[in-house]
């Protein structure tokens, strides 16, 4: 059999030859920390004389029953299918196995909480995992109901996708939870939750009139940390703005939100029990930026109750709709139903800015991609699929207009619900509320990749009045469609008080290499002509020469937010693009940022500082620009602000850059307290930033990091204690990661974590050593390691640092070895090996 892949050619055959009717499920947590029993009933209807495959990765499987006749386990199962030979018209078909506890975040994962001992569970089971932990079908269509049996210790609490029964005994220090079966659903939005999880409850009432019960979840360890009532107070807004929205009540009879140990991604749309990152639960003072983020994820995940869990994409090519629609609405809520007004500028520095990166690398795809099987659809989770997908939707809002979109969804869900479909089935919808022909469109941009460029041509006569307008578009040669926007220009002067306001809008649509604006023609050119200002279009913007003059002199006088982030988005393409110098970048970014009000705008240029300052900056000019970046940064922290979001941020990009003596000692002086930043908390998590600069610089070893973790003796404090030891700048503390992540005994978060703190590094030419050895070791990480592990190392140990002739040649010698092979892989590779092309050219244009 072939092993863990599934095609999309077998599972359109499983479906042609099977209906699922419905899943009993008993599972028993009591026994073993590295198995539990797993006993599986399934009914469906089969062609009759048909064979096929059930889904199963088991340590064993101990019994195979179909129709009442035993099957021999050792001829039927290889551990991840279990083959059915001879099938009747209706089926029953009972699996009992042992399945594996993990410790990657997929399947049944279990974690040890260090602060008390006590065991936490959590499934997560898209895309392919739900076979992790019982006997399953599994592909998205092919739905069925879900009866869950659990035997767990006593003092546990057991979450899944029905409302929680009061469980019964079993035996000594035991209970039995059985739980009501599911509506019809999708077997990777199925979800068990167990431990002894603390709660926060309160209810809500639907469109409908039900009452809906609401949990927040955490570990008795974070409850202390818990803001339960800003979780309730967004979930409430979330379902009046979807509700309405979508003409649908909630589909599902209760809500609980869980925040769970050791999550790989930011959250998961179990159906009615959503998984989120334990990150979440603040326990240090976090940025406006991670709120937001917070309030972001919470609003996504609940739009996916009716988009993804009550009507399901038939397959996987279909992905992007599914997560691309719940990163519009969420945004779209938070802007129009929450606090979080000014969230589309938060979209266009965080979303769009990934878009744009992914769609730019050699491995860019369509925002519908063809999905083969399974190791396609597990390397589609990027930000064609994501960002780029919203950015379209929200360009296709602006298309067909809002109210005529939402229509169009409010009919899909009254004729789809708690069914498949497929693109067109929206499409239609969409056609018939907004009376436009959208098959064109959908061509042009979901069937092709890459992204357009935009410039405003002006021609001005000697009094400055405007003779002619003009947009132009281009298109890169590998994908050179151009393609229809809607989109507006914002004219920009500087008022009395020296702020850049607007002053004119014009919204229209562009189609061509050259769109005429006649509107514009007989106008005062102002100082800064904007393109697609409001963020209506995806496509990248260059200023012409007198805006970006102003854009320059003026970046921090813009009054709105949102122009100010297009501006900002703006350069840094160009550095990405090699266009202009990343000095000159670094330069725009330290003169301005200290006046930037949006803490989500400043968490990204600041990360893009660091990516300028190691990748794109010149190398004999790097050190120089380091040494001033944290000096710049020092001045900005100390200048900021007392207690303000800008002074946090501010003081960890210092610590992450500090490496002289003197910057090392300001790091020692607010660790120790003997420098106070007045209104700065330099609480656990900022002790932990402080204290792994001091690492990195070589000012803190081992024995000082054992002693914070003695402070800190919570799992978030191990895995800070990972990146410390990881970040010390001698060749023992790098070999110890490399061989931890390498010999795969840590969990997926500690893996992480090394990984970080072996990258944290002030000169690249302590971790050089590992180039060949990389790619010595590449292949048998993926031949041989899940897939979230095996991605983090083949990204995360990639040598990016290395930016080196050298490096490409290594890179592409591998990849000549790899061939066709493992195309996942190849495609991380090829994204890695792009950073390097682009880091090279961006430091010969710095040059």
């Amino acid at each position: 059999m072939p092993g863990m892949n599934l095609t999309r050619d077998e599972a359109r055959t499983r479906a042609e030859l099977i209906t699922v009717h419905s899943y009993d499920v008993e599972l028993d947590l009591t026994g073993s920390d590295t198995v539990f029993s797993s006993r599986t009933t399934v009914r469906f209807s089969a062609a009759d004389g048909a064979e096929t495959f059930i889904d199963a990765v088991t340590a064993a499987v101990r019994s195979v029953n179909l129709n009442g006749t035993e099957l021999d386990p050792a001829e039927v199962s290889d551990g991840v299918r279990i083959a059915l030979p001879g099938l009747a018209a209706e089926n029953t078909l009972v699996i009992d196995a042992d399945a594996l506890y993990m410790n990657t975040g997929e399947g049944l994962h279990r974690f040890v909480d260090p602060v008390d001992q006590e065991v936490y569970l959590y499934s997560q089971f898209e895309v392919p995992d739900s076979r992790r932990m019982f006997a399953v079908f599994e592909q998205p269509d092919l739905k069925a109901t879900f009866a869950f049996t659990i035997t767990a210790p006593g003092h546990w609490d057991v979450i899944s996708n029905a409302t929680t029964p009061v469980p019964v005994a079993a035996r000594e220090g035991a209970k039995t939870w059985a739980f009501a079966p599911t509506a019809r659903i999708s077997s990777y939005i199925t979800a068990l939750i167990a431990g002894p999880y603390q709660c926060v409850r309160s209810e809500l009432t639907s469109s409908d009139g039900r009452v809906i019960p609401l949990g927040v979840f955490a570990r008795a360890s974070l409850m202390e940390h818990l803001d339960a009532e800003n979780i309730f107070a967004l979930t409430r807004q979330g379902f009046e703005f979807f509700e309405k929205q979508f003409g649908t009540p909630y589909p599902f009879g209760k809500y609980d939100q869980l925040f769970v140990p050791e999550f790989n991604a930011g959250a998961m749309e179990n159906a009615g029990a959503v998984t989120f990152v334990e990150s979440y639960v603040f326990r240090s003072r976090p940025t406006d930026a991670a709120i937001e983020r917070r309030a972001i994820t919470i609003l996504h995940e609940l739009a996916h109750m009716w988009f993804g869990d009550l009507v399901t994409m038939r397959w996987w090519n279909d992905l992007w709709l599914n997560e691309s629609f719940a990163e519009f609405m969420s945004t779209l809520a938070a802007a129009q139903n929450t606090e979080f007004t000014s969230s589309w500028t938060t979209f266009n520095i965080m979303e769009k800015n990934w878009a744009y990166r992914q769609d730019q690398l050699p491995s860019t795809h369509p925002i519908v991609a063809q999905i083969n099987d399974l190791e396609d659809v597990l390397v589609n989770f990027d930000g064609i699929t994501y960002a780029k997908g919203a950015s379209v939707l929200r360009q296709l809002v602006a298309w067909v207009g809002q109210e005529e979109f939402m229509a169009g969804v409010r009919s899909y869900f009254a004729k789809h619900s708690w069914g498949n479909t497929e693109l067109p089935d929206l499409m239609r919808e969409l056609e018939a509320s907004s009376g436009r022909d959208l098959s064109e469109w959908s061509k042009l941009w979901l069937e092709t990749a890459g992204v357009n460029t935009l410039r405003a041509v002006i021609s001005t006569d000697d009094a400055g009045q405007i003779t002619d307008f003009s947009i132009t578009q281009t298109a890169v040669a590998e994908h050179p469609v151009i393609r229809p926007h809607r989109l507006a220009v914002g004219f920009y002067d500087l008022d009395a008080d020296g702020a850049l306001v607007r002053v004119h809008r014009e919204e229209f649509d562009v189609a061509g290499p050259s769109t005429a604006v006649p509107a514009l023609v007989g106008r005062k050119r102002p100082a800064l002509v904007l393109v697609n200002d409001d963020d209506l279009a995806y496509a990248k913007i260059r200023l012409d020469g007198q805006s970006l003059a102003t854009a320059t002199a003026h970046l921090k006088d813009f009054r709105e937010s949102l122009p100010r982030t297009l501006v900002w988005g703006a350069a840094w393409d160009a550095v990405r693009d090699a266009e202009t110098p990343a000095r000159a970048y670094l330069e725009l970014v330290l003169n301005n940022i200290g006046h930037e009000t949006d803490s989500s705008v400043i968490m990204v240029l600041l990360r893009q500082l660091n990516t300028a300052l190691d990748y794109y900056v010149d190398r004999t000019g790097a050190p120089a620009a380091r040494l001033g970046a944290a000096e710049k940064l020092w001045d900005l922290a100390r200048a900021a602000a007392a207690g303000s979001d800008a002074q946090l941020q501010f003081v960890g990009a210092f610590a992450h850059l500090a490496h002289t003596a003197e910057q090392l000692d300001a790091v020692a002086a607010l660790l120790s307290g003997e420098h106070v930043l007045e209104g700065l908390a330099v609480d656990a998590e900022m002790r932990w930033d402080l204290l792994t600069s001091l690492a990195a610089g070589g000012r803190a070893d081992a024995g000082t990091i054992a002693a914070e973790l003695e402070r800190d003796a919570t799992s978030a404090g191990q895995l800070a204690a990972h990146t410390a030891r990881a970040a010390m700048p001698t060749a023992e503390a790098k070999r110890a990661a490399w061989d931890a992540v390498i010999g795969g005994k840590l969990s997926n978060v500690e893996q992480r974590s090394a990984i970080t703190g072996f990258n944290h590094v002030h000169d690249a030419a302590l971790i050089s050593g590992y180039l060949d050895e990389y790619f010595d070791t590449a292949r048998t990480v993926w031949e041989t390691k899940s897939y979230e592990i095996a991605q983090q190392i083949v990204t995360g140990l990639y040598p990016a640092a290395q930016t080196t002739p050298e490096t490409l040649a290594k890179t592409d010698a591998f990849l000549g070895t790899l061939g066709d092979e493992s195309p996942a892989l190849r495609r991380l590779v090829i994204e890695s090996r792009d950073a390097v092309v682009r880091a090279l050219a961006a430091q010969a244009a710095d040059a």
